[in-house]
């Protein structure tokens, strides 16, 4: 039996790997600060300990795995380590620029002690989560335009202190492979969208509060879409990225970074359309920016850069990898499961 610890599986994608291993037959364990907000975690894994990856003792705890023939004997070295667990959210939370050193401190501590300690323990491979937030705001200016190569990703200049750290924790995953030849595999992961994520409180992404927005409204109402909805961006569907990420995880040599998304790039309000159709409404978009945003809300609309889409070309050579689900039929998955969340949440209140 393989083993696999998952960092940050009270999230959205590190809930579903969890989900994906124990199908697979492997003993697992996750670790987050917190349950996850839809899954029964106890039901998906060996073992769940919530706890704050921060702190350096636990961290050095948690790592060891258990000895397939002796459960209770914690000496063994993990098979596989998948971290996902960062200190993020959707464009409110990342922005606007008031979560900043949050967002820097906790996610570098965490990374941190992770490298620290998977080295000392001997963990066979990691894996870690990077972001497209990493790619540098001069080649994302025009929206029908992008680069999102992997080789694009210098000279640096992300648009967010997000992608600030994103990239400061590639770089030292990669200097721990380089100089103590930790095993280390690297995605950069392009908007991972599915059932069983956030879709309300300010840290969802947009293809679930655009869900959201559209399961509360009534016909003939509008759905608010913040900026002008011109902005480009691919999402990809959770399934199709946990299967792109194990093949990264489990290939013999190739260790990335990657680029893990969809090609199929649309603007924000086709999007949005998108959401409206699945509802079968009759809803109509109000784009707000500008000073009537900020009026409204208090800081200024937070856009992020003006074009994003994931460049294939290189996970399609080394993994014989490509998504296969169209994003409307992704989105139709997670608007019916959103659009039960919303009634159920209203059933509750």
């Amino acid at each position: 039996m393989k083993t696999a610890l998952v960092l940050g599986a009270g999230g959205f994608i590190g809930g579903a790997m969890c989900k994906r291993l124990k199908k697979e037959g492997y003993w697992v364990r996750g670790v987050d600060l917190k349950n996850h907000e839809f899954i029964n975690m106890d039901e998906v894994v060996d073992e769940f300990i919530v706890g704050d990856l921060r702190d350096n003792d636990l961290v050095s705890r948690i790592i060891f795995a258990p000895n397939q023939h002796s459960l209770g004997d914690y000496k063994n070295s993990f098979d596989e380590v998948y971290q996902f667990a960062a200190d993020m959210g959707g464009a409110e939370f990342v922005f606007t620029g008031m979560n900043d050193a949050d967002i820097m401190h906790n996610s570098a501590l965490v990374n941190l002690n992770i490298a620290k300690h998977a080295l000392e323990k001997s963990v066979k491979r990691v894996f870690y989560s990077s972001s497209a937030c990493m790619y540098p705001e001069y080649n994302q200016k025009d929206p029908a335009n992008p680069l999102c190569s992997e080789e694009s990703a210098y000279p640096a200049q992300p648009d967010s202190e997000y992608g600030w750290e994103k990239l400061f924790s590639e770089r030292m995953f990669m200097a721990f492979a380089k100089n103590h030849k930790l095993d280390v595999r690297i995605g950069r992961y392009h908007n991972i969208f599915g059932p069983e994520g956030t879709w309300r409180g300010g840290r969802e992404k947009a293809p679930a509060a655009l869900c959201r927005k559209v399961a509360e409204a009534s016909d003939g109402q509008s759905i608010e879409v913040w900026g002008p909805g011109l902005q480009t961006r691919s999402f990809l569907y959770i399934d199709e990225c946990l299967e792109a990420t194990t093949r990264l995880m489990r290939h013999k040599d190739f260790k990335g970074p990657v680029n893990i998304g969809s090609e199929e790039m649309v603007s924000i309000n086709d999007l949005a359309t998108m959401a409206i159709k699945a509802s079968k409404k009759n809803l109509s978009i109000h784009n707000i920016q500008g000073d009537v945003f900020e009026i409204k809300y208090g800081f200024p609309c937070p856009i992020g850069v003006m074009g994003r889409n994931s460049d294939n070309t290189l996970i399609r050579r080394k993994l014989k990898w490509d998504y296969e689900m169209p994003l409307e039929s992704g989105l139709q998955l997670t608007y019916d499961w959103i659009e039960s969340q919303v009634k159920n949440y209203k059933g509750e209140n």
